[in-house]
């Protein structure tokens, strides 16, 4: 069954909606889309902590599942400045590439109970009955284009299975 997503894809425009009409997401790359929403600071700086900016900044294409702040914020108290330690770079390098498929998937494209397998390596699987989840995790927005691939916003942080 294709999804289509049409309140997300409203949704989506409304998360970016403080973008200028001179300045569209798809003028953007991914990590300057994330960046100029303003509710994706933490994503950003984990990004920096684990070197991978240069890479979403890349050619691509991606599809990036960017959980925000408060999506950051509700991960267990002490959590986020743990895996920003440069001792813990490894895991918060497969964290963050746990968010991130190749190729540009489109809401349009999904499926209940696809599994896409992840920059990481391992996989996540995307349910569309009574809304899109990302393992659980609600897209809250979907579809946000930038010139090296799609953003789909996601409620929860996705942790990749243990190693």
């Amino acid at each position: 069954m294709n999804f289509r997503l049409p309140s997300l894809a409203a949704a989506a425009f409304g998360a970016f909606a403080f973008l200028t009409p001179a300045v569209h997401a798809a003028d953007m790359d991914i990590v300057d889309t994330a960046v100029e929403a303003g509710s994706f600071t933490t994503l950003a700086a984990a990004l920096e902590a684990a070197d991978l900016v240069g890479t979403l900044k890349g050619e691509g294409p991606f599809t990036v599942f960017a959980p925000t702040d408060d999506a950051f914020a509700a991960l267990p108290a002490g959590t986020i400045d743990d895996l920003l330690k440069p001792e813990n770079k490894d895991k918060l390098v497969a964290v963050l590439t746990y968010h991130v498929v190749p190729g540009a998937v489109m809401s349009g494209n999904l499926t209940n109970g696809m599994t896409a397998t992840t920059v990481n390596g391992a996989s996540v699987t995307i349910m569309t009955e009574g809304g899109v989840t990302v393992n659980g995790a609600n897209v809250t927005a979907a579809d946000i284009g930038a010139t090296n691939g799609v953003i789909h916003v996601i409620d929860a942080v996705i942790l990749p299975p243990a190693q």
